[in-house]
């Protein structure tokens, strides 16, 4: 874990995250996501999906493909997720690097995986909890760039899917 935020902590630093000229203040960047985080703790799969901008991209490192649009985002990732584990718990762990319109953060995603997943999976009824980070890029007060960095395979073990 220490490695991950250290690499974490470089990224922003360094500028790996883009910056727009007319780039939100740092404060308004961290309460988009922190109403972004709130809308998926509240199993809120349309409240989460309104932070994103219509054309906002969302990039799972584990799959490699990213999702484009608003209306993508939704249906195969936030839905896919919460319609997964209903109850879904999405904690920011520590304090989130914000610099610009960039904000990171460490995070824990923890629940019960009693329904079926979008791919057709089913249900395994098993508990989970798995860390990862984020690296948000935020535009006009919306999320044009969400990227998930997470161990897929340790998940997929608590499942019993792998």
């Amino acid at each position: 874990m220490q490695i991950l935020s250290a690499m974490l902590r470089a990224a922003v630093l360094a500028g790996v995250c883009l910056l727009s000229a007319g780039a939100a203040s740092a404060q308004d960047a961290l309460s988009v996501v922190t109403g972004y985080l709130a809308a998926w703790n509240a199993h809120d799969s349309a409240a989460a999906s309104a932070f994103f901008a219509d054309n906002g991209v969302y990039y799972d490192a584990s799959v490699g493909t990213p999702v484009e649009g608003r209306d993508a985002a939704r249906t195969q990732v936030i839905d896919a997720f919460l319609n997964a584990a209903p109850d879904a718990v999405w904690t920011m762990d520590g304090d989130p690097i914000v610099s610009g319109d960039a904000v990171a953060f460490e995070w824990t995603f923890s629940g019960t995986n009693s329904g079926a997943w979008a791919d057709g999976t089913a249900a395994t009824g098993k508990a989970f909890s798995f860390h990862g980070a984020s690296v948000f890029h935020i535009e006009a007060g919306m999320i044009a760039h969400q990227a998930d960095y997470y161990d897929a395979l340790g998940f997929y073990k608590q499942l019993g899917l792998m």
